[in-house]
C-alpha cells in the first residue's frame, strides 16, 4: 500500500500570480502535512501632499486589503464539511488536488467557467470512479466544492450542459462555435473573448482538461481540430498539448493504484476468511475434546 497512497496529483500545480505592494506571510501548519502557505495582502497606501501656498497638509488614504483563505483554511473547510473517513487512495490524492484547485481558484485573473468545470467534473470522476459509497461520492463533491466557495450544482450542471452539446457536434462544427447561435457557443464565444485579454481569463490544466473531454465526446481524434479548437479560443495550444500528456500519466497511474488497491483489499479478506476458519476449526476441536472428556467421566 506504500505505492498506493504516495500517488498525487502534484503535477496539476499553478502558481499563484498576485501583485502587492507589501506582502505579509503567515506560516500555517496543516493537521496531515505540517506544509507553510502563504497569503498575500496588498497594504495599507497613504499618499502625503504638501502645498507651497498653503500650510495645510492633504493625506490621502487608500486601503485595500483583500483577505484570501488560506489553503489551510480551504482544507479544514472540507474537512469540516464531510468528516467521515476516507480510503486513503482516494483521500491522498484529494487533498493534493485540493491545494492545486485553491490555486488557481484564488488567482487574481480567475474567472469560472463550465470548461473549467467540465475539466474538474472529468478528473473527480474518473479519481473516484469504484468508490465504495455513491451517496458519499456525491457529499465529498459537494463538501469539496463549496470549500472553494463555489456551487457544485453550477459545476455539475455546466458539466451535463456542455457535455450533451459536445455529443451532438462532429469534427466540423465543435471548432466553428463562433459561426453559430445557441448557449453553449455564447458560453464558448465569452471565453475566446476573456483569453483574448478583453476580460479576466486564467488558463489551467483544468480547463485542458475541459477540451480534452469535449473532443472525447465529440468522438474527434484528428489533432488538427484540436489546433482550431484552441485558436477559436485564443488558447496556446502547446499548453494543452502539454497538460494533457500530463493529464493521460495521471489516469494511467490511478489505474495501476486502483488495481493494486484491489489486490489489497482481496488479500486482506482472504486473510480474514483464512482466520475465520481457522478460528471455527479451533473451537470444534475444543467443544470435540470437551464432550470426549465428558463421557470418560
Amino acid at each position: 500500500m506504500a505505492a498506493v497512497s504516495s500517488l498525487y496529483f502534484s503535477t496539476l500545480k499553478q502558481c499563484p500570480e498576485r501583485k502587492a505592494v507589501v506582502s505579509s506571510t503567515r506560516s500555517l501548519a496543516s493537521n496531515s502535512e505540517g506544509s507553510r502557505f502563504r497569503a498575500s495582502f496588498s497594504s495599507h497606501s497613504i499618499g502625503v501632499r504638501a502645498s507651497n501656498s498653503s500650510s495645510k497638509m492633504v493625506i490621502r488614504c487608500m486601503s485595500s486589503v483583500t483577505d484570501l483563505p488560506t489553503v489551510a483554511e480551504t482544507k479544514l473547510n472540507f474537512l469540516k464539511a464531510f468528516n467521515r473517513p476516507i480510503p486513503s487512495i482516494y483521500n491522498t490524492v484529494l487533498q493534493e488536488l485540493i491545494v492545486q484547485q485553491h490555486l488557481v481558484r484564488y488567482k487574481r485573473t480567475y474567472s469560472y467557467d463550465p470548461v473549467f468545470a467540465l475539466g474538474f467534473v472529468t478528473i473527480y470522476d474518473q479519481l473516484m470512479e469504484g468508490y465504495p459509497s455513491n451517496e458519499d461520492r456525491d457529499a465529498i463533491f459537494k463538501a469539496y466544492i463549496n470549500a472553494l466557495n463555489e456551487d457544485p450544482e453550477q459545476y455539475r450542471i455546466d458539466a451535463q450542459k456542455l457535455e450533451g452539446w459536445a455529443q451532438a457536434q462532429n469534427s466540423t462544427s465543435l471548432a466553428e462555435f463562433s459561426s453559430r447561435e445557441g448557449e453553449v457557443e455564447a458560453i464558448l464565444k465569452g471565453i475566446s473573448e476573456r483569453a483574448a485579454g478583453k476580460g479576466s481569463f486564467s488558463y489551467s490544466r483544468f480547463f485542458a482538461v475541459g477540451l480534452f473531454r469535449l473532443l472525447e465526446l465529440a468522438d474527434v481524434t484528428e489533432p488538427t481540430i484540436l489546433e482550431k479548437l484552441c485558436a477559436a479560443l485564443n488558447i496556446n495550444k502547446r499548453s494543452v498539448d502539454r497538460d494533457l500528456d500530463v493529464y493521460r500519466n495521471l489516469l494511467s497511474k490511478l489505474v495501476q493504484a486502483k488495481e493494486l488497491l484491489k489486490e489489497y483489499v482481496a488479500r486482506e479478506k482472504k486473510k480474514r476468511e483464512e482466520r475465520s476458519e481457522s478460528q471455527k476449526a479451533n473451537e470444534a476441536i475444543t467443544k470435540c475434546l470437551g464432550q470426549n472428556q465428558y463421557a470418560g467421566l
